[in-house]
C-alpha cells in the first residue's frame, strides 16, 4: 500500500510488451484473423519505413528510457527479431550490456509503426565496464523493470539494492529512492511506493 509523506503519486503508464498499452496498433498474434499483412512474415529491416506511434514519442522524451531513434534504428537493421504473444514482433539489440528492445507493427495500420520501445540490462558487469553507463543508469533501468516485471506486486526486496539519485517519470510520479530503502519516494509530492500498481493509481499532489 502506498504511504504518504506530503503528498500522493501517479498517473497510469503502463509499460507495453509487459503488461499492458496505450496504443491500438499492436500486431496481432499468429492465431488471431489477418488484417492486412500477414504476421507470419517478418517486419521490414528499414528503419525509415516506420512512423512512430504517439506512446512511442512519448517514449522518447521520458527520463530514465534511454530509447532514441538512433537505436531504434540499430535494432531494427541489426538485432534479433523475434515474435512475442503479446506485443507482436520484437527487434532487440545489446550494446554496452544493455538490451534495447523495440516493438514494431503493421498488420493494423496504413503503414509500420514503432509501437513501443524500452531497456534492460543484459550483462551488468559489462554494462559497469563501459563509459556509456553511470551507475545512477544502470539502477534505473534494473529499477524500472522490476517494477514492470512485478507491476502489482509490492517488491521492497528488489527496490532496496538501487541507488536512483536521479529522478525518473513513471505511473505521472518522478521518483528516486536510497540504497536500502524498501521504497521509491516521489521527489514532487514526497508519496512512497512498493509497486507500480500503487504508482499507477495515486496521483502526484504537485501536479
Amino acid at each position: 500500500m502506498a504511504s504518504r509523506q506530503g503528498a500522493a503519486d501517479a498517473t497510469a503508464s503502463a509499460h507495453t510488451g509487459r503488461g499492458g498499452s496505450h496504443t491500438n496498433t499492436r500486431a496481432r498474434s499468429p492465431a488471431a484473423p489477418e488484417r492486412g499483412r500477414d504476421v507470419s512474415v517478418p517486419p521490414e529491416r528499414d528503419p525509415t519505413a516506420y512512423a512512430q506511434t504517439d506512446h512511442f514519442r512519448r517514449r522518447l522524451r521520458q527520463q530514465g528510457r534511454y530509447v532514441t531513434l538512433p537505436l531504434a534504428g540499430d535494432a531494427i537493421r541489426n538485432g534479433q527479431l523475434r515474435w512475442n504473444t503479446s506485443d507482436g514482433w520484437r527487434f532487440a539489440v545489446v550494446r554496452d550490456g544493455v538490451r534495447f528492445v523495440v516493438v514494431v507493427g503493421d498488420t493494423e495500420t496504413p503503414s509500420p509503426v514503432l509501437v513501443t520501445g524500452w531497456t534492460e540490462v543484459a550483462d551488468w558487469d559489462t554494462a559497469r565496464e563501459a563509459d556509456r553507463w553511470s551507475d545512477c543508469d544502470l539502477h534505473t533501468i534494473r529499477l524500472r523493470s522490476d517494477l514492470s516485471e512485478h507491476r502489482d506486486r509490492q517488491i521492497p526486496g528488489r527496490i532496496r539494492p538501487r541507488v536512483v539519485t536521479r529522478p525518473f517519470e513513471i505511473g505521472g510520479h518522478r521518483v528516486r529512492t536510497a540504497a536500502g530503502e524498501g521504497h521509491v519516494e516521489c521527489a514532487d509530492c514526497g508519496a512512497r511506493f512498493r509497486s507500480k500498481r500503487e504508482l499507477c493509481e495515486l496521483g502526484c499532489d504537485s501536479r
